[in-house]
Parts: C-alpha cells; structure tokens; sequence
C-alpha cells in the first residue's frame, strides 16, 4: 500500500501487530523537551538525527514543537507550527519513513499534514482540541490516542480510567470520520499518575489492547525509570527496553522511543522467543 496523499489512512497499515513491532524515533524541535531539548531545534540537526533513527530501523519519525514535560513552558499555535513545519518539509524529503506529528493542536495538525505529516500523535486524546478529529479526518491520518490526566489521584483504578477516557477518545474519532482501523491507543505513562499507577499502565497494556485497538507504548527515557534506577534520562536505555518488550509480551505493537536500535533489536528478539515458529518461518 503506497503511503502518500492519494491512500487515505495508509499509516494505518503500521498499526498492524501482524507485521511486527514498530518503533516510532522521536525528534524534539524544541528547546526545552527533558531529554534532548536544544539539540535538534535546527533543521539541519533535526534531519540529521531523523537520517540516523531511520538506519537504525525506525518505522515512523515523530516531530513534536512543543514539550510536554512536567512544568513545560506551553507555546502558541504559530509558534509550534513555526518550529515543526520547516522540520517535517526538510525530513519527508530526506527520509522514507512515515512522519507522525506530535500536538494536542488542530492548527497545528493541520499544517504538520499539509507539509507532509501522516499521522496525528495527540497527547490529550482528541479531548483537549476535539477539532483535531476532523483535521486528521480530512486528511486521511490515523492518530494515536493517548490517556492523560491533570491532577494526579492516588485512588483511582488506572486501567478503568484509561478505559474510560480513550472510549472517549474513540468516540471523537469515528465521529469525525477516522475509520477504526486507523486509530491507535497510548496508555499515557508518566502523564498524570503516580509511580504505581505508571507501572500497572504498562503492565496492563493487555486491557488497553483489548479494547479491540492497536497500541502505542512510550516510556522512552521517563522518569518512572529513572526512580526505579536512579539514572539521568540519557542513561535510562536499558530501562526503557525492559518495558518495551514487556509492553510487546502484553500486546503493545507501536514503541515511540528516542534509542531506536536497542529498542528495535530487542523487540525483534523478544517477538522471536514468543513467537519461535513465525521467526523461523521468516529466516528461511
């Protein structure tokens, strides 16, 4: 299926578990993200990077213009669009893989797909700018759901929480017109909810999954690693992997990581040992 303007909801085919685990490379293009802020805010170094997260075997590049780490400065649309337009020009033109947008901003949603985005990665679940559906919905992008709270509740049963507020999210989207194939869900770690609330989100992935949806894990460098471990963000690789074939072994299928080569080796290793008849099928 060829990915471009004329097959709406192409991207979607990424989604598949069937085809394996994919993994999503992050670029930042921000000056203020918690692990690699500054560092890729020039086109020039965003597509360089983008150039080495796909020879490491990235499925899918997504750009985000604005942090949402905690305490994140929030930016205006025009300047978010500022910052990732001329990014995801200059990357679609030097890499084949699919560019994903990070926003929570129909704006910016649509201008990212204009410049050659294909899907819509939305941290608030098309809740906080329900007009974000339509725009991925007139372009043919699938997007990624993710479940995100603004208060933290030590109280509340996580898994029905996500339940309940991505169903919500669902609803949004095929209303909009997103057909269901075409939209993927994100458990949300380390928006939210506390360290054990975290750690069952990822445990849980199976709940999410069965919902009847593909899901996206992204626990790429988070501090949830870091208090178990005691590590900076840029020390926190083998962390992220541990929950990254986990999340695999519970039913996740999409890995938005910023160390795409550890994560993709040990995905593919971890697909093998669960699945040994398919891979041998796969070597010859």
């Amino acid at each position: 299926m060829s990915d471009s303007p004329a097959s709406p909801f192409a991207a979607a085919r990424l989604f598949d578990r069937a085809g394996g685990p994919r993994v999503m490379g992050i670029l930042n293009v921000t000056p203020d993200s918690f692990s690699d802020g500054g560092r890729f805010a020039a086109v020039e170094a965003a597509v360089a990077h983008a150039l080495v997260m796909a020879e490491e075997g990235a499925d899918v590049i997504d750009i985000g213009g604005e942090s949402t780490r905690p305490g994140y400065q929030a930016v205006d649309a025009d300047e978010e669009i500022r910052r990732v337009v001329p990014a995801i020009r200059a990357v679609r033109a030097a890499v084949a893989a699919p560019i994903s947008i990070d926003t929570m901003k129909a704006e910016v949603a649509a201008a990212a797909l204009e410049a050659g985005a294909r899907i819509v990665n939305d941290v608030w679940g098309l809740q906080r700018d329900p007009d974000i559906a339509r725009v991925a919905a007139e372009h043919g992008a699938p997007v990624v759901v993710m479940h995100h709270r603004t208060e933290v509740d030590a109280s509340l049963d996580v898994v029905e929480d996500m339940k309940a507020f991505l169903a919500r999210s669902i609803e949004i989207a095929l209303r909009a017109g997103v057909p269901e194939r075409a939209i993927a869900l994100d458990p949300g770690v380390g928006f939210g909810k506390t360290v054990e609330q975290n750690l069952t989100a990822i445990k849980r992935v199976d709940a999410l999954a069965a919902m009847g949806f593909p899901v996206l894990l992204g626990t790429s460098r988070k501090s949830l690693i870091g208090h178990i471990i005691q590590r900076t963000p840029k020390e926190r690789i083998f962390g992220t992997v541990a929950t990254s074939v986990l999340g695999w072994a519970a039913g996740a299928t999409m890995f938005r990581v910023h160390d795409v080569r550890a994560n993709r080796d040990a995905l593919l290793v971890a697909q093998a040992v669960l699945d040994p008849a398919a891979a041998a099928a796969r070597a010859g």
